[in-house]
């Protein structure tokens, strides 16, 4: 259970979960099962859901990490036990099985002695048992299995570990990133940069009662699974013989280390480390000595290890495409809808409510203090802020234009990252980087292109150097740019049977017509006649634009700009910005229903209403604090009439939404994830919701107060001050949006409110984007309320 709670609620936090899980009631249990149905439905579209239980399944067949999964089975929900589920919580919701964790601004006597005060009490139990199960069987040879499904095809070789408190654990993380760390690594190297696969990887996953190791790859066409899996062991191979650099071991523990410290400033990850150590029975001196031992893992025990490891007991899933016919429909229940009793305080609510607390004092981003505005030689403007914390920086150098307007950047970079040099192989220039700690990009968005650095600042020098040398030095290689366009036309054909991928291109393209960021792309014809020189020449002229520096890191901005003029020659004039082409919003003057085929149990459907209305900055605070009220968490009117009421979806939620630059448009729109006879359930009751939005004082309030709460008590700091003012530019603001929210929530009543929804969502015309199966939904239903359009998977994504 995770929660973020403000550092002057702890005691409230701590009164109401010391009540609730010494006494639990359930409650709303025929809704909530549906509503986890609903989840379970969603699973059965995933196939990487399907892929990880098959490997569990192998690994563990006497063991309920693979008798069973978290959410079960269909049987299981639709026959479920209340007297089975209190006798679960009555065994292990006990003192002596749980684990308190928090990390953040507390002062731990205090906040210790509060624990104390609420869940002090909590009786032991005298009888408490973890499960035990018998030994695993030893495989001799590898155990496949297959599994189908309408995602790209897929391969899993999984090997099962030792317990998740064995030192094996540090070897095993290692491993993982000398296979697949994204620049370096084996599968890196050899497999990925050498296009010899669509894609491959490793991971490494510790549990309580054992560990798995997990090596996986895509084939690209024309490549069947046997040979991805060939290529991948033929990888583990040269692991276990030790043929690979002597430099990547140290490189690998570098980086580890630098992602460590970098991921020790949140808070989540800190409370994380606690609650690993705890489920996985990890001593805490063993925890935070990690570090440590790996720091003195050396080449010749990696080798060792991997000997004994990596033998021919090992679980193989093939995951195929095709219809997976064991699927089998279940029709939705006659539910009778709970009546909410939002508007009742019980006592014990009313002693929580009138716990007065000091208020966080905010602390907002004062661009005049917290940060620093200078032009560069080049004449380029500069942000920056010292890191006085660590050796860690960040370097962003931003353009003006971004895919909207051009979109060779992106292709160019891509072609990029597989060539080499005069001097260096593609495969050096990615281990010298992976050896300074330094990652870096060329990215776009929709508005801006960018060029990005991170890593440790006293390598930045070098690491800035390579890249540049690397981007004017880049030597045209045909047929790695034949390969490259392979595999992209391959990696979009995979994202046409995807369902998640469908319903983002199905909601650009009824959001924004036939110009929109999903079809906004060259086509097969474009790319094999594209001259690869004219991609390196783009990347060439990114550094003639005029750009905005962003740096946090230890260097003084003196010496940022001189190493920029160093490291960059540029024209001595900037080059004229690509003409501007943007995605325009449609306008939804007339109801219209937009339908995309995909074959599954469920739908993806959405809601959206547009009336071409310039964003107001004024109306930030109004807008945040409904969707506070009605569309957002747990306590919104979406949640709690569509889930915990109707039980009509497990994901189900509502946005008015602001852009992200002044003088564009904002929108409205209801998302929703539901099984196919639901449909007309679900646009009826949102439309009755939208009509007649329910008037919840006691939820206005709550909303008001988390809100206002959320915004005191969030902090920017570092790399975030700079792109908080980059982001406030662009909106027309001389603060941050929430600096002008927060001052102008105080003001907004519920009227407001109630009045700014009936002005905007009541009654209105939408647009229906729905993505599913036609056979399995009621269209005659569905045609009542405004003419269909039947669009193809080819029209949503322009290929």
């Amino acid at each position: 259970y995770v929660e973020n709670i403000p550092s002057n609620e702890i005691d409230s936090w701590a009164k109401v979960q010391g009540d609730r899980f010494q006494n639990m009631v359930i409650r709303g249990f025929h809704t909530e099962l549906e509503a986890v149905y609903e989840e379970y439905n969603m699973g059965l579209t995933s196939d990487g859901r399907k892929l990880f239980t098959a490997l569990m399944a192998k690994l563990f067949p006497n063991h309920p990490y693979g008798t069973q999964t978290t959410i079960g089975r269909g049987e299981h929900l639709k026959n479920p036990s209340i007297t089975n589920i209190m006798n679960y919580y009555h065994r292990y919701y006990v003192p002596n099985n749980i684990a308190i964790c928090l990390s953040g601004d507390l002062n731990p006597d205090e906040t210790v002695a509060t624990i104390e005060k609420y869940f002090g009490n909590w009786k032991k139990s005298e009888t408490l048992s973890i499960p035990q199960y018998g030994a695993q069987p030893k495989f001799t040879h590898p155990v496949d299995t297959t599994v189908v499904g309408l995602e790209a095809e897929t391969v899993y070789l999984g090997w099962r570990g030792e317990r998740g408190n064995s030192l094996q654990c540090d070897t095993l993380n290692i491993i993982s990133n000398l296979l697949s760390n994204g620049h370096a690594g084996l599968f890196d190297l050899d497999l990925n940069q050498t296009m010899k696969v669509q894609s491959a990887g490793a991971g490494f996953s510790d549990l309580t009662d054992y560990s798995m190791f997990i090596a996986l790859g895509t084939p690209k066409k024309g490549q069947t699974l046997q040979e991805v899996r060939n290529l991948l062991l033929a990888e583990i191979e040269k692991l276990k013989k030790g043929d690979f650099s002597d430099d990547l071991l140290p490189s690998v523990i570098n980086n580890y280390k630098r992602s460590y410290y970098k991921n020790l400033d949140n808070n989540q990850f800190r409370a994380k480390a606690f609650v690993n150590a705890f489920i996985n029975n990890v001593d805490w001196k063993q925890e935070v000595g990690q570090l440590d031992r790996i720091s003195k893992m050396t080449k010749a025990e990696i080798v060792s290890f991997a000997n004994r490891f990596f033998t021919n007991g090992y679980a193989a899933i093939y995951k195929v495409q095709g219809t997976d016919t064991t699927i089998h429909k279940v029709d939705k229940p006659k539910i009778t809808p709970i009546p909410t009793n939002n508007d009742k305080h019980s006592t014990f609510l009313q002693t929580i409510v009138n716990n007065k607390v000091e208020p966080i004092k905010p602390v907002f981003v004062d661009f005049k203090k917290d940060l620093t505005k200078g032009m560069t030689k080049k004449g380029w403007p500069i942000l920056y802020k010292q890191n006085t914390q660590d050796d860690l920086f960040t370097l962003y150098l931003q353009i003006p234009f971004g895919k909207e307007s051009d979109i060779l950047p992106t292709y160019a970079k891509m072609y990029l990252d597989y060539l080499g040099t005069d001097k260096m192989t593609n495969a050096q220039i990615k281990q010298e980087l992976y050896k300074l700690a330094c990652d870096y990009d060329i990215g776009q968005s929709e508005d801006e292109t960018y060029f990005y650095m991170t890593g440790l600042n006293e390598n930045l020098p070098k690491a800035l150097a390579l890249i540049n040398y690397v981007i004017d030095n880049a030597k045209v290689d045909k047929a790695a740019y034949n390969a490259a366009v392979d595999l992209l036309i391959k990696s979009q054909k995979d994202n046409k049977a995807d369902q998640k991928g469908n319903f983002r291109a199905l909601q650009n393209y009824g959001m924004y017509g036939p110009y929109n960021s999903t079809r906004n792309i060259l086509s097969e014809q474009q790319l094999k006649s594209m001259d690869p020189q004219k991609l390196l020449n783009v990347l060439k002229n990114l550094k003639n634009y005029k750009q905005t520096v962003l740096y946090y890191g230890p260097s003084s901005i003196k010496d940022i700009d001189n190493l920029l003029a160093k490291t960059f020659k540029t024209t001595k004039k900037f080059a004229p910005l690509p003409k501007e082409k943007r995605y325009t919003l449609q306008t939804t003057p007339q109801n219209e229903v937009i339908i995309a085929p995909y074959n599954a149990k469920n739908i993806y459907m959405v809601q959206f209403h547009n009336e071409n209305k310039e964003w107001n900055p004024n109306d930030a605070a109004k807008i945040s604090l409904f969707n506070e009220y009605f569309g957002g968490g747990m306590n919104a009117i979406v949640f709690q009439e569509m889930r915990e009421a109707r039980a009509l979806a497990y994901t189900a939620s509502a946005s008015y939404h602001m852009p992200n630059r002044l003088g564009d448009k904002d929108y409205f729109n209801t998302f929703i994830i539901t099984q196919n006879d639901k449909m007309m359930d679900c646009i009826a009751q949102f439309n009755e919701l939208l009509n007649n939005m329910p008037v919840r004082l006691a939820n206005f309030d709550l909303a008001k107060q988390n809100l206002l709460k959320s915004l005191a008590s969030t902090r920017t700091t570092k790399f975030s001050i700079l792109s908080a003012y980059m982001n406030a530019q662009k909106m027309g603001l001389n603060c941050t949006l929430s600096e002008k929210i927060y001052n102008d929530l105080p003001s907004v009543t519920f009227d407001d409110i109630i009045n700014f929804e009936k002005t905007n969502m009541g009654h209105k015309t939408f647009k229906y984007l729905i993505l599913g199966d036609e056979k399995e939904l009621d269209m005659k239903a569905l045609e009542k309320i405004a003419p269909i359009k039947r669009v193809t998977t080819e029209e949503i994504f322009g290929y």
